[in-house]
């Protein structure tokens, strides 16, 4: 239960009492901060299982005043990991936070799968945070939008240290904010020190607030974050600014941080006594406490009660905390994915044949009719143009620029905007990126955040992202693109990775990726787009899906047999098919997913054929083939009649002059070859 109720703003027409009801409980937040600082110092000493202690010490004020400007259960928070002082003004209870600094296991926060202040709790909206400096920018960015696209007054409020501004999605969130006129609260605490890099080394000129100032519509406040009414008054402005739809504010809040950067670190290594002094002379609570005897809210024998009081139940949190179990070891790689069955999937009379682009963009346009949560953004994908390939056109004119809409050139920023998007339960983001090739500046936010938001939350979170990435070579694209990134994609836990091959497989594994409650990356080979001799099919029905984990048999073989996805599907059908007249009988397996991949069906061709080829076109080094050949030695040994062989793009970037990329990438005259070779073995 929540010790606090929170009220909407600070308002001295409320008369004296409330006003004084306001600062009390602020002192409640900063005290239960303070205190349990000194707790957790004593903790790491006795070794009671927490070992990371960040110091809230200087940060209490900031944190307190802006969570008791929100509504709890309606504004959402990204709050940073110095921010617990916030986490306990809008009420996350003292025990659950200490039993999170225990690795303890509990409901809410990540069970002990995150380290301490990274918080998490679904009944007060604060999607789960992570340690990556500056990524929670971008994704209160993604569920402001939402809150702009829903029409609702909620407020999104996302906090980050002064080095966090040096981060590109700081700026990224500001541009993408101010061009929307998002209902979002940034506040930056800004104590001087990245670690132990000064403002001197971190930001030009000193003064974030100046050098963020540009953004037109961003209402900026700089402010001494130890001064009570000057924060209560900044962070009043910015919410009512935020509520009304009038677009976003940054509040940059000087404090001091007056412990180290971490228990690990040692503050004395780069630290003067001079700013030792003078962080404890701006101390925020025995400031905040003068005041307060000043202003005759309190007497001394009250505050010397309070203090008391305060301590006596940060220990009974943390006696109630430390008898709380640890998490069970057998769960510890429960969650990755959140449970998922395929809708019921019902086959309609084949349509007229369509080829792959076109699968793709009907695939969704029945999607975004389906489901008003539905929403597709990217570079250039709205309006006439429907992105450099034309999948997404005509979405704009028939769902609306809400629903289809172009972003910044900045692949960080679709990402991010995806994982806040989808925060609510309501949208369904289905982002592009324009080619693979250019993904690498989203994985940051691909590979550090949206792939484990729901195994950190231990199950209370989850993403429904789409993010799709047009892939691979033979368009004569050069080292930028033609990049075939599956591999890279497949080694991370907690992303599913989709590679059709045909227009039939297309439409209704995108439709099967939209439905599931988790990231999918979607591949679509550039290359595949309009090819129609064996990609093009019969369109399938709206309400026909395919599910994950099933690889397909191409065609029957019983002498060899070539596992693919992609464009080496179309070219290993088509030698199959040449091999076949000569009498060498190839069974050909198209993957469609390489996660969850669906070994069994391969296993199954390597009992009959004996002999196994993997083809790909991306580099031989470390390539996917690699852990399909591993599990076939680990499963499938005393059935291979020949040793396993790869067919792969070579060890190189893919040039841009064609023949020289005919000679990186494979053809189909190397398939040929190998699997001559491997029949006769």
């Amino acid at each position: 239960m929540s010790r606090l109720t929170a009220l909407t703003n600070l308002n001295p027409s409320l008369g004296p009492r409330h006003e004084r009801e306001l600062a009390l409980r602020t002192l409640a937040v900063m005290h239960w901060t303070r205190f349990m600082d000194e707790k957790m110092g004593k903790l790491v000493r006795q070794n009671k299982g927490g070992t990371f202690h960040l110091s809230m010490m200087g940060h209490e004020m900031i944190g307190a005043v802006s969570a008791l400007s929100l509504i709890p259960g309606i504004d959402w928070s990204y709050p940073y990991y110095r921010d617990r002082s916030f986490a306990i003004g809008l009420g996350c209870s003292l025990e659950d936070l200490l039993a999170v600094f225990l690795s303890r296991e509990i409901p809410h926060h990540s069970g002990g799968r995150m380290m301490p202040e990274h918080f998490s709790h679904v009944g007060l909206r604060i999607p789960c945070q992570s340690s990556v400096v500056g990524s929670q920018f971008l994704q209160a960015v993604g569920t402001a939008k939402s809150a702009a696209l829903r029409g609702v007054s909620e407020v999104v409020y996302v906090s980050g240290g002064d080095g966090s501004t040096s981060q590109g999605d700081f700026h990224e969130a500001l541009n993408f904010s101010c061009v929307h006129q998002l209902p979002l609260v940034f506040v930056i605490q800004d104590n001087g020190w990245a670690i132990s890099v000064p403002v001197t080394d971190q930001t030009a000129g000193g003064s974030i607030a100046k050098m963020a100032s540009g953004y037109e519509g961003l209402a900026v406040f700089d402010i001494d974050g130890c001064d009570y009414v000057e924060t209560s008054e900044a962070l009043k402005k910015a919410v009512e600014k935020a509520r009304s739809g009038c677009g976003p504010s940054l509040v940059v809040a000087k404090v001091p941080r007056m412990g180290p950067h971490s228990s690990s670190d040692d503050p004395k290594k780069y630290k003067s006594e001079a700013d030792f002094a003078e962080d404890r002379a701006r101390d925020p609570v025995h400031r905040f406490e003068r005041w307060l005897i000043e202003n005759e809210f309190l007497t001394e024998t009250e505050l010397e009660n309070i203090r008391v009081q305060r301590q006596r139940e940060i220990e009974a949190a943390a006696d109630i905390a430390d008898q709380l179990p640890f998490p069970e070891r057998s769960k510890a790689a429960d969650n990755v994915f959140k449970s998922f069955e395929t809708p019921p999937s019902t086959p309609q009379p084949a349509g007229e044949s369509i080829v792959l682009m076109d699968a793709i963009n009907h695939a969704i346009a029945e999607e975004m009719e389906r489901d008003p949560g539905v929403v597709v953004f990217g570079q250039d994908v709205a309006h006439g143009k429907g992105g450099v390939f034309g999948i997404t056109r005509n979405l704009t004119e028939r769902f609306g620029k809400d629903r289809c809409f172009n972003t910044p050139l900045a692949e960080s920023t679709i990402v991010g905007l995806a994982i806040g998007l989808s925060a609510d339960g309501f949208h369904k983001p289905v982002a592009e990126i324009q080619f693979a090739d250019y993904a690498w500046t989203g994985m940051n936010q691909l590979f550090n955040e949206l792939s484990s938001i729901h195994y950190r939350s231990n199950g209370q979170w989850n993403c429904p992202v789409v993010i799709r990435m047009p892939y691979g070579g033979y368009i004569q694209g050069g080292p930028y693109h033609s990049q075939s990134i599956e591999a890279f994609l497949s080694h991370c836990p907690g992303l599913k990775v989709v590679i059709p091959s045909n227009a039939a497989d297309a439409k209704r594994l995108l439709k099967t990726a939209i439905h599931d409650p988790n990231p999918v990356i979607f591949l679509e080979h550039k290359a595949l787009y309009r090819q129609r001799v064996f990609c093009a099919r019969p369109e399938t029905g709206p309400d026909e899906f395919l599910p994950f984990g099933q690889a397909n048999v191409v065609r029957e073989g019983t002498d060899a047999t070539i596992v693919a996805w992609g464009m080496m599907v179309v070219m290993a059908h088509d030698v199959a098919e040449q091999l076949a007249k000569e009498g060498i009988s190839i069974e050909v397996i198209d993957l469609r997913t390489l996660v969850p991949l669906d070994f069994d069906t391969v296993l199954t061709s390597i009992k009959k054929t004996g002999k196994l080829l993997i083809a790909h076109e991306a580099a031989r080094n470390s390539g996917f083939g690699a852990e399909i050949a591993a599990r076939a030695t680990e499963q499938a040994f005393q059935y291979l009649d020949a040793p396993i062989v790869r067919v792969t793009g070579k060890d190189c970037p893919v040039p841009y002059c064609k023949d020289l990329e005919d000679e990186v990438l494979p053809q189909k005259k190397d398939l040929e070859l190998a699997l001559r070779n491997l029949a006769s073995y």
